[in-house]
C-alpha cells in the first residue's frame, strides 16, 4: 500500500490502471465489474464515447477560464442543466460539499433578509450525510463522523426521518430550511416514506421554510427519475447535484427555483474553478445520455431486475432497499469482508452503514448479463 497519501482512506489491496464500460482493469491486467461506480460517479461508466469525444473537443479549445468572464461551453452546460432539472438558476462548483455548502448560505440569507436576525436554524435528518467540510459535517446527522473535529458550525437541528410529529416540533419560528436527502446513500441507502415527504413540503409551504434536497448521490437519475424527490410527487426550493453530474468530471451544482434564485448577490459566493469548461463539456454530454425518458425507464427495469435478484438471495441477504440503480442488501454477517472476497473474485462493491450493509451503485450502462454475473459472484461469495 502507498505510504505517501494521508491515512484518510481504508484502501483495498488493488491499483487499477485502466478501465472499459462496467469494468476495470488493475495494475496486472485483472478484469472487474464495477457494481460501485466510483461511489455513484461514474455513472456512464469508463471510457463512454460521448464523455471521450466531448472531452477531446473541449480541451483543444479551453481548459479554464476565471468566472470573472463567460464561457459558452459552461453557460451551456448550465442552460442544458436548469432545463432537466426545471429550476431557475444553478451556481457550479467542484463537489457535493461545496453545493451544500451554498445550498447553507442560499437559507440563511434568504431568512435574514426577509425576517430578519434569529431565524437561521437549518434542520437535516438523523442518519444523513452533507459532506466533510466543517459545516456540512455539522449539517451531517451522523454522531460517529463529529468524533475530533468540534467545535462546529452552529444553527443546525436533526430530527428522526419518517417522525412527522418531530418534524413539525422542529420547523419552529427559528428555521430557515430543511435539508434532507430523498434517500440517504451513506447511512445504508435509506429512501424516505412517502407521508414523510408529503408533510415536509406542506409544512415549509405554509411557513415559508425552503424545502432543499441534497441528490449528490441520488440525483442525476441514480434513482430512475432525474431527482429521487420527483417520485414523492414534490417540487424543491433548492436541490444540489454532483457525483455523477459529469460522468467522472469534478463538477457540483445549486439549483434554485423562483423563491431562492436571485438570494445570491455578486461576492456572496464563488468557486475558482466551478463550472469550468471541461468539466461542463462533459456534463452537457452526460445530460444528453441521461435525461431521455427511455433512458431513465432503462434505470428503473434493471434496477427492478437487480433489486429482485438481490431479494432472492435469503438467508444471507436479510433485507434490500433502495430505488432505481442505487440499492443496498443488509446480511448476516460482516460487510467488509464480504467486499475482499468479491474483490479477489473480480466484483467492486460498497459497504453503508456501520458495518452489515453492501451497497451498489452500478453503472447505468450495466446490462442485465453483467448483472447476473456479479450476484453469481455475490452468491458464491454469501455461501463461502
Amino acid at each position: 500500500m502507498s505510504d505517501v497519501f494521508m491515512n484518510t482512506y481504508h484502501r483495498l489491496p488493488v491499483t487499477f490502471t485502466s478501465g472499459d464500460g462496467c469494468c476495470l482493469f488493475d495494475v496486472n491486467g485483472k478484469r472487474y465489474l464495477d457494481f460501485s461506480s466510483g461511489i455513484a460517479v461514474n455513472c456512464l461508466g469508463h471510457r463512454h464515447p460521448a464523455l471521450l469525444a466531448a472531452l477531446d473537443a473541449q480541451a483543444n479549445k479551453l481548459f479554464h477560464v476565471s468566472n470573472y468572464y463567460q464561457c459558452d461551453t459552461s453557460e451551456t452546460f448550465a442552460r442544458k442543466l436548469t432545463a432537466a432539472a426545471k429550476m431557475k438558476k444553478v451556481f457550479l462548483c467542484n463537489s457535493g460539499a461545496e453545493a451544500n455548502e451554498c445550498a447553507c448560505k442560499i437559507a440563511r440569507k434568504y431568512s435574514l433578509a426577509k425576517y430578519g436576525e434569529g431565524r437561521h436554524t437549518i434542520v437535516t435528518l438523523k442518519g444523513s450525510f452533507h459532506g466533510r467540510t466543517i459545516t456540512t459535517l455539522s449539517a451531517t446527522g451522523q454522531d460517529r463522523l463529529h468524533k475530533d473535529f468540534g467545535p462546529f458550525t452552529e444553527g443546525f437541528r436533526f430530527v428522526e426521518p419518517g417522525d412527522v410529529n418531530a418534524l413539525k416540533t422542529a420547523l419552529d419560528a427559528s428555521t430557515c430550511a430543511l435539508f434532507i436527502e430523498a434517500i440517504q446513500g451513506e447511512s445504508g441507502v435509506f429512501p424516505q416514506s412517502a407521508e414523510f415527504i408529503a408533510a415536509a413540503a406542506e409544512i415549509c409551504a405554509k411557513n415559508d421554510i425552503l424545502l432543499m434536497f441534497d441528490e449528490i448521490q441520488c440525483g442525476m437519475g441514480r434513482s430512475g427519475t432525474f431527482f429521487a424527490f420527483e417520485q414523492y410527487g414534490v417540487k424543491a426550493d433548492v436541490a444540489t447535484l454532483a457525483k455523477g453530474l459529469a460522468g467522472g468530471l469534478p463538477v457540483g451544482a445549486t439549483l434554485a427555483g423562483e423563491t431562492a434564485c436571485d438570494v445570491l448577490g455578486a461576492g456572496d459566493h464563488g468557486s475558482t474553478f466551478g463550472g469550468n469548461p471541461l468539466a461542463a463539456a462533459c456534463g452537457i454530454a452526460a445530460l444528453d445520455v441521461v435525461n431521455d425518458a427511455a433512458f431513465l425507464k432503462g434505470i428503473a427495469e434493471k434496477g427492478a431486475y437487480f433489486k429482485k435478484k438481490l431479494e432472492a438471495m435469503k438467508p444471507e441477504i436479510t433485507d434490500v432497499r433502495g430505488m432505481g440503480l442505487m440499492l443496498a442488501a443488509d446480511l448476516n454477517m460482516d460487510a467488509r469482508t464480504v467486499l475482499e472476497k468479491l474483490l479477489d473474485r473480480g466484483v467492486l462493491a460498497l459497504s453503508a452503514g456501520e458495518g452489515r450493509t453492501l451497497r451498489f451503485l452500478p453503472p447505468y450502462i450495466i446490462s442485465k448479463e453483467q448483472i447476473d454475473e456479479g450476484l453469481a459472484i455475490l452468491g458464491g461469495v454469501l455461501k463461502s
